[in-house]
């Protein structure tokens, strides 16, 4: 099963269907788990949302003509138009079609979650295929496992929200332009031009992804280019060309918002999010409300929520790929100075003479330079952190999390080194022993990330890896116990056996839409009012995060009282403390 980037397996149906099997079961697994985990500010907003889209949809099928009118266009589109529109329609056609009208599903949140499920899904099989075709079947394996067993990622994977459809997209538009660069065809190229417009059309990340296809581009195709150019043309790479004129032409097409007066609403859709407003986050002990973020945010959180084991893998992986670079770059300068005749040292592209003997004086080549698209769009995804202290932090691991698949797949390289390691040191397995040892390293690999993100179910942000303590880890070292007030629903039962019917709540960090869909689905009792402040309830949540620390003392005045009647935790942690009226 193993492979190196250059030299493809044989790839049929089993492998679509080995991928596609791992996305169905997540996705199984995401629905069995969705009815324990509360919903999150942002979902509410979507949950409307979807529900309105869902009526252009019906007007469509109904009235067309009036679909396309502008006042029926801006009357329900103008809602949540800071963000494209794929998503959300997919969100309300599902709550329509398999909620209302099929009743596939019970709760409504289900249906409006569903598609996102779907992309999670679709994650891991095209992950599976992306680490498959470059480094070997079980690479492919692996890397599939150990990204669903991310426990941010699982717990994103839920919502109805944006951030694993764009992951995914993110994916597969790297992975169709690697396609169409090996495969040089025209369907290929278009295929690459649609799915980036889709990208376009999920989440603001995807008008990074340029960067990723231009750098690439000019290492496989620069001479070639410089060549056209040196004779007067201008010739650049198909897919390129697809991706610059299919990808802009269909984000405006695809989002009804944008047919009248599309220059003003594309201006005021780049200035929402070169100037989206900071929220608050907790970081090493301190609240960052406003620019200058950490440079230290991403690498500390990825060592904070990431599984240890994954890392290991990340890191064995991407040394070997990357000595794999410096080998072909050496290779390039001697084929480069044979052909010059010039008097270099030839120490100077001597592997052994640089410190790097011990490597394979060859590699294959790879026309489709695989190992640095992975590292462009891994390295893309993350560099913004990096780079400038203007980028917010407020959404935590969520803003990269398009960079994981490719640190999935370079783990998957790392278990394969590891797995060629144990072929070497027991030669004589043979038979069925060798397939279940190689099970058992697979299995050893991903128990861990499994029994993390088991764990850290509901509590999703404020779960810990052990490499830091865990929740109680995170805790002490100050990093955000949660945001946007997806722990309500976990101080449900309480308030079920406690308060008192048509008692009032104060319901802190919940959106009213969020908190209206539990109480619609028995998740909160439905009798209880929420309130805007704990002046005006009899009961009072307080969702623990650094800022919010003046809710508690508001409260304290209030009531008269500074104990909380009850406390949700996870690990002893405190995640919502609930006050009660005297």
């Amino acid at each position: 099963m193993t492979n190196t980037a250059g030299a493809r397996p044989a790839f049929g149906w089993k492998d679509h269907a080995l991928g596609g099997g791992l996305g169905v079961l997540y996705v199984s697994w995401l629905l069995l788990s969705a009815r324990t985990l509360g919903f999150a500010r942002d979902e509410g907003f979507y949950f409307r949302a979807g529900r309105q889209y869902s009526r252009w949809f019906d007007l469509l099928l109904s009235r067309s003509p009036e679909a396309f009118e502008s006042r029926t266009i801006d009357s329900i589109f103008s809602y949540n138009h800071e963000h494209p529109v794929l998503m959300k329609c997919l969100f309300g056609l599902s709550w329509e079609y398999l909620h209302e009208k099929a009743h596939v599903f019970t709760d409504a949140s289900t249906a409006f979650r569903f598609p996102a499920m779907v992309t999670a899904g679709v994650a891991l099989w095209v992950t599976y295929l992306f680490g498959a075709r470059a480094y070997g079947r079980w690479a492919g394996v692996i890397a599939a496992l150990l990204l669903g067993l991310m426990p941010r990622v699982f717990y994103h994977a839920h919502l109805a929200c944006f951030d694993i459809p764009i992951m995914t997209m993110w994916t597969l538009s790297v992975y169709v332009y690697w396609r169409a660069t090996q495969e040089r065809g025209f369907g290929w190229a278009i295929a690459a031009g649609l799915v980036y417009g889709l990208a376009l059309m999920t989440k603001h990340n995807a008008w990074i992804l340029p960067a990723v296809f231009v750098a690439h581009a000019l290492v496989v195709h620069g001479r070639a280019i410089l060549r056209n150019l040196a004779a007067g043309r201008v010739v650049l790479p198909a897919p390129l060309v697809a991706m610059a004129t299919l990808g802009p032409l269909l984000f405006c097409a695809g989002w009804p918002w944008m047919w009248s007066d599309t220059a003003e609403r594309v201006k005021e859709y780049v200035s929402f999010h070169l100037n989206h407003e900071y929220y608050n986050m907790e970081f090493l002990g301190r609240n960052y409300g406003a620019a200058p973020s950490p440079r230290s945010y991403m690498p500390v959180m990825i060592l904070a929520t990431v599984p240890a084991v994954t890392l290991a893998l990340f890191g064995l992986g991407a040394f070997d790929r990357l000595r794999v670079l410096v080998l072909r770059i050496l290779e390039w300068g001697r084929v480069t100075l044979a052909r010059s005749r010039r008097r270099v040292p030839a120490s100077l592209f001597d592997s052994t003479a640089l410190g790097l003997s011990g490597l394979e004086p060859h590699v294959p080549k790879d026309k489709a330079a695989t190992d640095v698209l992975i590292f462009l769009a891994c390295a893309t995804a993350l560099a913004p952190w990096v780079l400038s202290t203007k980028y917010p932090i407020f959404g935590g691991t969520k803003h990269w999390l398009p960079a994981y698949p490719f640190l999935a797949i370079l783990a998957g390289r790392g278990f394969v080194i590891a797995l060629s390691a144990l072929r070497r040191t027991w030669p004589g397995l043979v038979g069925w022993i060798r397939p279940a040892t190689e099970i058992g390293l697979a299995f050893a690999v991903t128990i861990g990330p499994l029994v993390i993100t088991v764990h850290s179910h509901p509590f999703g942000l404020s779960s810990y890896v052990p490499l830091v303590g865990g929740t109680a880890g995170g805790a002490d070292l100050g990093l955000n116990r949660q945001f946007w007030g997806f722990t309500t629903q976990g101080v449900g039962p309480y308030l079920e056996k406690n308060a008192p019917r048509h008692a009032s709540v104060f319901i802190h960090d919940t959106a009213w839409e969020s908190w209206q869909q539990m109480q619609a689905e028995d998740r909160i009792r439905n009798d209880l009012r929420g309130v805007n402040s704990p002046s005006e309830a009899d009961f009072a949540l307080v969702h623990h995060e650094l800022h919010m620390n003046e809710i508690d003392y508001e409260i304290w005045v209030a009531y008269g009282n500074d104990a909380p009647a009850y406390v949700l935790t996870h690990d002893e942690v405190p995640i919502v403390s609930v006050y009660r009226r005297r």
